[in-house]
């Protein structure tokens, strides 16, 4: 192969990984977006831990234990 040919097969390489990035964290934002609009989980409560982040602060969530006494 030429140089003309493995350059052009490195740019749709790098287009087609761009994409694949682009795709894949614009669908990670939309299901925070989602589960954020529909109440299943409060990502503002996980932003404000990093200001108040002390060893007497409350849990943020219940943690289930059932899972680790089976074990």
């Amino acid at each position: 192969m030429d140089q003309e040919t493995l350059m052009t097969i490195a740019g749709y390489g790098k287009f087609f990984i761009l994409l694949f990035v682009f795709i894949f964290f614009y669908g990670y934002a939309f299901s925070i977006y989602k589960r954020q609009r529909s109440g299943e989980r409060d990502f503002e409560k996980y932003s404000d831990l990093v200001l108040n982040d002390s060893l007497d602060a409350t849990p943020l969530e219940k943690r289930d234990n059932s899972k680790e006494k089976n074990s």
